[in-house]
């Protein structure tokens, strides 16, 4: 037996090439199977019918990893310095972030091998084969190249087959190619520009897809990684990409460590050239180290992203990584999947189109044409009903090829009834569908003989016809204008099907085929479509408003694509420009970079062309986000910026390689999820503003007090202290914050925006120079009074001011008495104003943070300095007004 022939585990052009031809160049004759000797070599040869696993890191290797990133070590830094001050508690609580942040990426470094996990449940556990001449059941694992598969409906597909032999075999691909249709199989050699891509493959059955009508017989054509399913799961295998917080948050990190080492080396510097003792100056130096490095940054982001994970459960949508919920608020482009996202995977009666007259499921039926029809439409059909009882009752559920299951809708909305009709008309003969007549034909007993029911494609049944059936009897037909009709609505993106019947005295003679389907009459077209989730209309209206741009990614026909685009508002015009898959393969990616702009609906591509899109669209300053359910929209899903997944409908692998799983399956829940986003990012923002204004503040009074020939305003147990009681609660109840108003009609960030846009920081120095500025005014003024409170009161201004800041900036725009409530940020100035003056009004306080009690007065001066802070803020936020305002007048179209 020529086993040399067999180099490799895959054939890629099986499709292409006649069947017993390839099975001879497989070294197998189909009617006896591989030998076992042979067919154990070949397992030796090709490995096991398995997906394998990528390589993965141990955990250690993992969780030194998560401790490599820049902030992360300044962190460590900062806690070294921490404790050789003598700041344990600093120490530990700066440790505890660190580990909380690399425990929670180290748990986020599983995702891709989950992800493995749920493809390879998708193998067949078993498959059934022939071997030297006898049926046998052996593991999915143990297929070979050349092995004979014998497959039934419920079966899953264990390998890439090449079919050899079948009858009325369906096949549903949902899950590989996104077509909400079973596809009909057949065993003829295709040409290559008619099957480019995989759902045009019809002489193929793929790996992980099931059998859902008839038998077949195939040969192995590919096994394991080298099957259509293998591809996808390798595409899994890339890296991630940073999401933009974790850029900007790492510039910021970098930035930040050599401002603060600068800074601090010339305070000590400048501090020793004046005279002031080097052990003073070098832990003031590391204590305004430890103060400016916002240790809390990771914390506030952690719990910020939590929270919103945590609401966002609330309206069905499950986060898987928490970074992904600031990612939503960058998106500038949405690919959506069209099947089950942006549809609802299930086939419905659009039309019925009899004697020129349409009829929407819903009306009245206009007359008996239309009636026939319907009563066609269910007896010509093979879908089976079952009672299902929830709390209201019993219904009927309606089971089989999702196009039969619309039919029968169709004639219940017609006022007819199924189960009713086969009892009072029943099949006794049948023609089934096969994929190269492209018609069914039942035969059921009526009153005075019987009747042939016709249903399949216009192009196949209408010419068969010859006449236009009406109650009265014949009519003339123009089967011309018919058909033209009926490719009018295929470009809609409808599935059209003709139905007709002939009547006959006796049961004919079904050896006849060719007799028995002829001279039918019509009695009309019926058109099918997979409709648009309602929701997801206002959902797509919502994005564009947003500012970002929905497109569609499908491996659907382009007609459908374009037509269910058109519906949803993500075209505008029913001629929209639709990029398929061969046209992909014509395009280098530069080319395709150029076209991405402009295009918004993609058709019949494959997964790797999925992730080509993404990569262009990426390549063009777009941050993508990709909704999706079946295995193919999975190496996108994890290849885009965030991959958004449906929980109810999707599979396994998909919700594995997301970071964010819609429980609902609905296309609207990503509009909340987006402005959440948006709001967590500006919250981030605003906790960034603060504590670098408040670091910027203490910088400012350190550096600034000997140039200016004043003694060192603050202790280190100061600088710590107003660190510690500042950038904690206060930070953190700023997550409370509610959206900023109009959040949703401005548009996405642009992903190189860098945190401190938008004036922050000029914001940052400004404010953080007036508080300065405050700190040395009142400094000096109490030096030349003589008032030994001095240094207290620098220490109390820094702080309450420091309250007045973050009370300010609630909003970037809009004043503090026009903003709703946050609770927890009152609750966190009050209790730091409550400790502040604890240490200066508590006698067993004052010698530990070196303070005295300050008169009434005194407190005065340091409360109105907290207050002019305060009015700058909103000072600055009215000049922001007045700007936006003066803008829009300019550009009205704003």
């Amino acid at each position: 037996m020529a086993t040399e022939t067999i180099p490799t585990t895959t054939t890629h052009d099986a499709h292409l090439r006649d069947a017993q031809e390839l099975a001879q160049a497989h070294g197998v004759d189909p009617d006896t199977g591989l030998h076992a000797d042979e067919a154990t070599r070949r397992a030796a040869q090709h490995g096991a019918n398995e997906l394998q696993d990528h390589a993965r890191r141990g955990p250690l290797a993992l969780l030194i990893e998560q401790f490599k990133d820049f902030m992360v070590l300044v962190l460590l830094g900062a806690a070294v310095v921490s404790g050789l001050v003598g700041e344990a508690t600093d120490t530990v609580v700066i440790l505890v972030i660190v580990v909380l942040n690399a425990l929670i990426g180290f748990v986020q470094a599983w995702r891709a091998d989950q992800a493995m996990a749920a493809l390879r449940q998708l193998a067949a556990a078993h498959a059934t084969v022939l071997r030297g001449g006898e049926v046998q059941v052996v593991p999915a694992s143990a297929l070979v190249p050349g092995d004979i598969v014998l497959l039934e409906a419920g079966n899953q597909i264990p390998a890439d087959l090449r079919l050899i032999e079948i009858a009325q075999l369906q096949v549903d691909e949902s899950a590989l190619t996104g077509e909400s249709v079973t596809v009909a199989k057949q065993t003829g050699t295709l040409a290559a520009q008619d099957a480019s891509a995989l759902g045009d493959r019809v002489n193929m059955a793929f790996k992980g897809t099931t059998a859902t009508h008839g038998r077949a017989r195939g040969l192995v054509v590919a096994i394991g990684m080298h099957t259509e399913l293998g591809k996808v799961a390798r595409l899994l295998g890339g890296e991630e990409r940073s999401t933009p917080l974790q850029l900007r948050l790492a510039a910021f990190g970098k930035r930040l460590a050599l401002a603060v080492l600068g800074i601090c080396a010339i305070v000590f510097v400048v501090g020793v050239l004046r005279g002031e003792a080097p052990l003073l100056m070098a832990l003031t130096a590391i204590s305004l180290a430890v103060a400016a490095i916002p240790e809390a940054l990771p914390a506030v982001v952690t719990v910020l992203l939590a929270l919103g994970a945590r609401r966002m459960v609330a309206v069905n949508a499950l986060v898987r990584r928490l970074p992904s919920v600031e990612t939503l608020g960058s998106v500038t482009t949405i690919c959506s999947d069209k099947t089950g996202t942006l549809t609802q995977n299930r086939m419905h009666a659009e039309l019925l189109l009899a004697q020129g007259q349409r009829w929407t499921p819903g009306d009245a039926l206009p007359g008996p044409v239309h009636r026939e029809a319907l009563r066609a439409a269910a007896l010509c059909n093979d879908a089976t009903g079952h009672t299902e009882s929830d709390g209201d009752g019993a219904a009927t559920v309606w089971l089989g090829d999702p196009t039969e299951t619309a039919l029968v809708l169709a004639a219940h909305a017609g006022g007819l009834d199924k189960a009713a009709l086969d009892a009072a008309s029943p099949r006794v003969q049948e023609q089934p569908f096969d994929s190269d007549r492209k018609r069914m034909t039942t035969f059921h007993r009526v009153a005075g003989g019987f009747v042939a029911y016709t249903k399949g494609a216009p192009e196949s049944v209408l010419p068969r016809c010859a006449a236009q059936w009406t109650p009265e009897g014949r009519a003339a037909l123009d089967t011309t204008a018919l058909l033209a009709q009926a490719h009018q609505l295929a470009a809609q993106g409808l599935r059209v099907l003709a139905l007709a019947r002939r009547g006959h005295a006796r049961l004919p003679d079904t050896n006849a085929l060719e007799a028995v389907e002829s001279e039918l009459e019509l009695l009309g077209l019926i058109a099918l479509i997979d409709p648009p989730r309602p929701e997801a209309v206002a959902a797509v209206r919502d994005c564009i408003s947003a500012g970002i741009t929905p497109v569609m990614i499908t491996g659907d026909h382009p007609a459908t694509a374009r037509a269910i685009a058109h519906r949803l508002g993500i075209v505008d015009c029913a001629d929209a420009p639709v990029l398929t898959g061969t046209d992909l393969a014509t395009l280098d990616d530069a080319a395709l970079r150029e076209r991405v702009e402009q295009v918004r609906v993609y058709a019949r591509v494959d997964p790797a062309q999925k992730i080509r899109i993404v990569q262009a669209l990426q390549a063009r300053g777009h941050f993508v986000a990709m909704t999706g359910d079946g295995v193919n929209d999975a190496p996108a899903l994890k290849r885009a910026d965030i991959g958004v997944a449906m929980g109810k409908g999707g599979t396994d692998v998909a919700r594995e390689a997301s970071s964010l799983v819609l429980l609902d399956d609905n296309f609207a829940t990503i509009v909340a999820a987006v402005k959440e986003g948006r709001r967590i990012y500006d919250n981030i923002r605003k906790f960034v503003r603060y504590t670098m204004t408040s670091n910027s503040g203490e910088i400012w009074t350190i550096f600034l007090a000997p140039l200016l020939l004043l003694p060192i305003p603050l202790l280190p147990i100061h600088i710590l202290w107003v660190n510690l009681v500042t950038d904690g609660l206060p930070g953190l109840a700023l997550a409370a914050e509610p959206a900023e108003r109009g959040i949703m009609q401005r548009p996405p960030r642009a992903p190189t925006e860098s945190m401190f846009a938008g004036g922050m920081w000029q914001h940052i120095l400004g404010i953080g120079l007036l508080i300065g500025g405050l700190c040395l005014a009142v400094q000096a003024w109490a030096l030349s009074t003589g008032n030994a409170h001095w240094q207290t009161m620098v220490f109390t201004v820094l702080t309450l001011a420091q309250m007045a800041h973050v009370v300010g900036i609630r909003s970037e725009v809009d004043p503090v008495w026009r903003l709703g409530r946050n609770r927890p940020l009152w609750g966190a100035v009050l209790l730091t104003f409550a400790l502040q003056m604890a240490t200066i009004y508590v006698p067993a306080l004052n010698p530990i943070f070196k303070t005295e009690p300050l008169d009434l007065p005194d407190l005065a001066v340091c409360l109105g300095a907290a207050l002019i802070v305060y009015v700058a803020v909103e000072l600055e936020k009215a000049w922001r007004r007045s700007k936006a305002a003066a803008l829009a007048m300019d550009d009205p179209v704003r």
